[in-house]
């Protein structure tokens, strides 16, 4: 089933997008640089990567660092960790000078370090914490609110659709939902039945999230869990062409061809520059340097290449490597290349 040109559109709140697709915020990954190319190819809602509220209460001199966009870098989200609502407002009023789009409370992530703070996922096992946290969010928030949840703590504590309409009397504007426990982490297999649970219980949008790869596999959370959209993490490391990929799947039922060389290596220079006008060139190359690995990957005969793209340390020598992808090899096809990599 091709899902219909006028109908591919997500609200939530107050924020119309026009594409049922969004950026999932990732640690270490999600900066300005990431977002501003992922835009490119038809990212309309992007978040920054994940912030703690009590960091924003502190003014953490990281936490401001990570909080930089530009005007291009729009409509924008952010997602908050926290679990104590007495820090809300204060948070929150930090937080409103750098105009967020959207606001999302953060009751999914699975790292041992914050889920016995009874933050992320922790959160799952004190529904109650949770939904007095979500309403202190909605209450002093000036943007529309939303929570991304897992499916439940382990496979024997599956309460995902609880947690949802607790999230959704809280007055949350929207809900992602991750089809895997806390304890599965990213490992094992989403439980698409879960996601639709949820869908079919709530009346404000739902987001499914997991295994969204590829334009097959995010067009199988449509068909399956009957979701409104659908976030994308992982499969826009070295992808960014995921975003217009997809919207051409979902639309046509036509997957474009995979970009040659020479636009793979031309993207990777765009992304490369962005990174050392961001960070400056020693630790913009640097940071650059997995960039080059998962940009690469799928690809036949390059770890030698990508070796020696964890030793530069200069623009120059990064650009020279990813050159010698197109040097010599005939046609520039990708190959091999995966786009769902």
């Amino acid at each position: 089933m091709l899902l219909d040109k006028i109908s591919i559109v997500l609200t939530i709140g107050t924020l119309r997008l026009s594409k049922p697709l969004v950026l999932a915020p990732m640690a270490g990954i999600s900066d300005l640089p990431f977002r501003l190319i992922a835009r490119e190819f038809g990212c309309e809602l992007a978040f920054i990567e994940m912030i703690s509220a009590r960091a924003l209460v502190y003014r953490n001199r990281k936490t401001k660092e990570m909080l930089s966009t530009l005007p291009a870098d729009r409509p924008l989200g952010v997602q908050l960790l926290g679990n104590d609502p007495r820090i809300v407002p204060q948070a929150l009023e930090n937080l409103r000078p750098y105009k967020f789009d959207i606001i999302d409370v953060n009751a999914a992530c699975p790292v041992g370090k914050v889920t016995t703070r009874g933050e992320g996922a922790g959160l799952l096992k004190t529904p109650q914490v949770l939904h007095r946290f979500l309403k202190a969010v909605v209450a002093h928030a000036d943007v529309p609110v939303t929570v991304k949840l897992r499916a439940g703590w382990d496979e024997y504590s599956i309460n995902a659709r609880e947690m949802a309409l607790l999230a959704q009397d809280a007055g949350v504007h929207g809900l992602f939902i991750h089809g895997r426990t806390k304890v599965q982490g990213y490992s094992g297999s989403v439980d698409y039945r879960v996601i639709a649970g949820v869908k079919r219980a709530l009346d404000i949008p739902v987001i499914a999230s997991g295994d969204a790869l590829s334009p097959q596999l995010i067009k199988k959370l449509f068909d399956e869990t009957g979701c409104d959209g659908v976030a994308i993490a992982r499969g826009a490391l070295g992808n960014p062409w995921v975003f217009r990929d997809t919207v051409c799947f979902l639309e046509n039922g036509v997957l474009p061809e995979r970009p040659c060389l020479d636009e793979l290596t031309g993207v990777m220079r765009r992304h490369l520059s962005l990174c050392i006008e961001y960070y400056g060139e020693h630790i913009g190359t640097m940071m650059f340097r997995k960039l080059f690995a998962w940009y690469i990957k799928g690809l036949s005969d390059v770890r030698p290449l990508k070796e020696r793209a964890f030793q530069a340390k200069t623009k120059d020598e990064m650009v020279a490597i990813m050159a010698t992808l197109t040097s010599g090899r005939g046609d520039s096809s990708r190959g091999s290349a995966s786009l769902a990599a």
